[in-house]
């Protein structure tokens, strides 16, 4: 793997957000159909949407281009609410995830940490189990689509 450098976004930069969102396409595309469900919202957000966000990105490059980000918010009780982890379909199975969430960890210790994925995303359920994260719940959000919801707590 090529050197990886995870930096926080600034997505008041258009150029960026606009790479930001060439990745998000891009990486949901392959969610969409690996769950079934091509109407994922995060396929069809704007451009303005995205730079409107009140999330925080890390994002990962790969010889100055972006391959992936992880964006979050910190909920009034601390814990961190993972809103999107997506790395480029290009740059999968290259610990490029992991990576984001570790150093995610790192700058935003929390008791909790939450997230979301697909029922049926296997990778990213890996993914997510691989790093310490446990199933709190499953529910379905359009027929037949489930989401599963977990979190990892910290050790006391």
């Amino acid at each position: 793997m090529d050197a990886l450098d995870i930096v926080p976004l600034d997505l008041s930069d258009r150029d960026l957000a606009a790479a930001l969102l060439a990745v998000q396409r891009a990486a949901y595309a392959v969610e969409a159909e690996l769950i079934g469900f091509p109407d994922l919202p995060m396929l069809h957000e704007t451009l303005d949407e995205l730079m409107a966000s009140d999330e925080e990105f890390l994002g990962a490059y790969e010889d100055d281009v972006l391959v992936g980000a992880v964006s979050w918010i910190r909920l009034d009780d601390g814990t961190v609410d993972i809103y999107r982890l997506i790395v480029h379909p290009d740059a999968h199975r290259r610990g490029i995830g992991s990576s984001l969430l570790e150093v995610l960890a790192v700058i935003e210790p929390t008791h909790r940490t939450i997230v979301s994925t697909g029922s049926v995303n296997a990778p990213a359920l890996a993914l997510y189990a691989g790093l310490g994260f446990v199933v709190v719940g499953v529910r379905e959000v359009g027929p037949g689509i489930g989401l599963t919801d977990l979190e990892r707590r910290a050790i006391p």
